[in-house]
This record gives structure tokens, C-alpha cells and sequence, in this order.
């Protein structure tokens, strides 16, 4: 190429400053002095960091929006791994107004509500076989002892005794009675007890599938032999539970709000669950003349989940794929999102503790 070709081929190319490109910083570790430092410092790098670093920035707006209803999902052995703090906290702190989560989540966390622990799991001590046998059920590299869920089925006994005049039964009406019961009778924190006591409902679609629903059915066996006589004779529950009141409750919740967040560590049946609020109604009103429900679709969102899209599972699915299902706001049109794909023992407690850093000098500063 000669020099006048090589000119013109550098007269065409594009300069980023003068065009606004935004350009990236070197993370220098000892200029930083906080979390929320670090996290700032690491929106201006790139990968993971990046993704990490501008998901506070989303949770930041998402949360401080009064006009916006923060639902939060969960799945995953979140509180097993000992993470259900890190959720009271964003409970306590008001950020959430919604909690969607597994059964089971909800189980562990519960248990450790009441003072009991889980434990290390080392390989080299006991194979899964003598595992069974002592009654330590593992959950990847941590111990849940069965002597833990015997202690818990009393208290969901003490809890089904104070619901024995119900007719019908949904899992946040469940959660919000444990909820009350942990209030009035235990000291220690626990995610029950604090969205008891600030008044945020807690639903889990798949409540079956959970220890807390084993203990209920066997109270249920054990108080109404009537349910067991004739082979678990559906029929002859002293009470229904019927999922249609979490369904109608979430949903007139979302439409009431005039802007809907969604906060997830996971994914699974909870984030559908939430996230098909949108459709539903949309569908709703095709269908129903003359009803009044506004579709309401998620505006901001931050994930954590290291799931892929490429398993077509819905923990790795896009919020961007989401926005062709009718469930989120275009980013194009307003919608902010954040997906962070990494451990969420890793990156939720260092994106909680950035948040409470930027907060607590918001609140300083004013």
C-alpha cells in the first residue's frame, strides 16, 4: 500500500474519544478502600468484573426507585451455603418487596432460623453410604444432620397447630404463619422472620417439593388418621392448598406497582414463576373482556447464575430472550439489566456489601 492509500485508510478510521466510546481504567488495587471501591473500579474493566461491578449500578437504581416493585428469586442450596444473611439483610434493608424461592431454599434457611447448624463435609471422614447411615444428608461439600429436621418438624407442628381453623392454604399464607411464629418465639435472625416482620411476602411455587412441606404432611398424618384410612384420600384434608391464591396474590401485586424489578440468584422454577407475570396478564386480557389489569413487564433486572444459555435451561436464559416472551422492557425502550455468570456464594456477597457501602455514604452525604 502506498503512502497516500495509507493516509486515507487513517483519515477513515474512527478516533473512540471524539466519538464517545467510553474507555476502560486500570484496576489499581490500592487506590481502593471499600467495596463499593472495588466494584466501581471493576465497571471499568472488562469480563466478568465488568458485568459485576455494573450490576450494582442496576441493583443501586432498582432498589432506590420508589416507584419500583423489587421481587427478588431464589434457588439453589443458597442457605445451606450459609447465604441466607446476606437475603435478611436486603429484607431488613427494604430493597426487597417480594421473595419467590424453592421450598427448599426456604427449608434450610428456616432450620437455620431455629439455632441449628450445618457442617463441613470432609470426603476423607465418612463415604455418602456411612453418610446415610449417621443421618447426614450432603448437599455438595456441606452436612444438613436429620437430627436438624426433626427439631424443625416440631416446630412446624407448633405452627400447624395455631392454623387448625383454616380452609384453605397457599404457600405465602405458610410462610408468613412460620414467619410470625419465628417472631414471637425465637431470638436468632432467620429470611422467614425478617419477611414476616417487614411485611414481604414469600412464595414458593413448588412448595411440595420441600421439607417444610414433608413435615406439614406428616402432621397431617399424624393428627387426621381420616386423610390415611382410605389411601391418602385427597378429599378428606382438613384444609385445601390451593396455589391459585399465590398466582392471584403475585399478580395483583405486580400489576398495583408501577414499575416491576427483579433481583435473581439462580434460576429455575422460582424466576419463571416471577417472571411470567407479564404473559399472563397479556393473556388474560385477550381472552377476558373488559379486564382491568395493566401488563406490566420488568424494567430493571440483575441475575447471578453461571448457567449458560446454550443448555436451554431457564436458569441461563437472557433477560434479552426474555424481552421476546413479552416479560421484560426492551433495553431499547428503558429496560436495565445485569447478568453477572459466576457462584453466587462468590459474587452475592460482594455485590450486598457494595450496595450497603454506596448506600451508607448516600445517606452520610445527605
Amino acid at each position: 500500500m502506498d503512502d497516500e492509500n495509507i493516509l486515507r485508510s487513517i483519515q477513515t478510521m474512527t478516533d473512540p474519544e471524539k466519538e464517545g466510546f467510553t474507555p476502560l481504567e486500570p484496576l489499581d488495587p490500592e487506590s481502593v478502600g471499600s467495596f463499593e471501591d472495588m466494584l466501581t473500579a471493576m465497571s471499568r474493566t472488562a469480563f466478568g468484573g465488568r458485568r459485576l461491578g455494573e450490576a450494582l449500578d442496576v441493583l443501586q437504581a432498582m432498589v432506590e426507585d420508589e416507584d419500583c416493585h423489587v421481587v427478588a428469586t431464589f434457588s439453589g442450596a443458597m442457605t445451606v451455603a450459609k447465604m441466607g444473611k446476606l437475603l435478611c439483610t436486603m429484607l431488613d434493608k427494604g430493597w426487597i418487596d417480594t421473595v419467590v424461592s424453592t421450598g427448599a431454599l426456604m427449608a434450610h434457611g428456616f432450620i437455620e432460623s431455629i439455632g441449628l447448624k450445618h457442617y463441613k463435609y470432609e470426603p476423607e471422614r465418612m463415604n455418602d453410604e456411612a453418610l446415610c447411615k449417621a443421618g447426614l444428608n450432603r448437599v455438595y461439600d456441606t452436612l444438613e444432620p436429620e437430627l436438624n429436621f426433626l427439631q424443625a418438624e416440631e416446630v412446624v407442628a407448633a405452627v400447624m397447630d395455631e392454623l387448625k381453623q383454616e380452609d384453605a392454604l397457599s404457600s405465602r399464607f405458610l410462610c408468613e404463619a412460620i414467619g410470625r411464629h419465628l417472631d414471637r418465639h425465637y431470638q436468632g435472625e432467620g429470611i422467614l422472620k425478617s419477611a414476616y416482620q417487614q411485611g414481604v411476602p414469600v412464595y414458593i411455587p413448588a412448595f411440595t417439593d420441600s421439607e417444610l412441606a414433608l413435615d406439614i404432611a406428616t402432621y397431617l398424618l399424624q393428627h387426621f388418621p381420616e386423610v390415611s384410612g382410605r389411601g391418602l384420600d385427597p378429599y378428606r384434608l382438613p384444609f385445601q392448598f390451593n396455589p391459585f391464591l399465590d398466582l392471584f396474590d403475585y399478580t395483583q401485586r405486580a400489576v398495583q406497582a408501577k414499575k416491576l424489578g427483579i433481583f435473581t440468584v439462580g434460576g429455575g422454577v422460582p424466576r419463571n414463576w416471577a417472571q411470567q407475570v407479564g404473559p399472563f396478564v397479556e393473556m388474560a386480557r385477550q381472552r377476558i373482556q373488559g379486564l382491568s389489569w395493566k401488563v406490566k413487564r420488568f424494567q430493571f433486572g440483575v441475575r447471578i447464575c453461571p448457567e449458560p444459555d446454550h443448555w436451554g435451561g431457564l436458569s441461563g436464559c437472557t433477560y434479552q430472550e426474555g424481552v421476546s416472551w413479552g416479560k421484560f422492557v426492551p433495553p431499547g425502550e428503558g429496560g436495565r439489566y445485569a447478568e453477572v455468570f459466576c457462584d453466587a456464594t462468590i459474587a452475592w456477597p460482594i455485590l450486598v456489601r457494595g450496595l450497603l457501602d454506596r448506600t451508607g455514604k448516600r445517606a452520610q452525604a445527605e
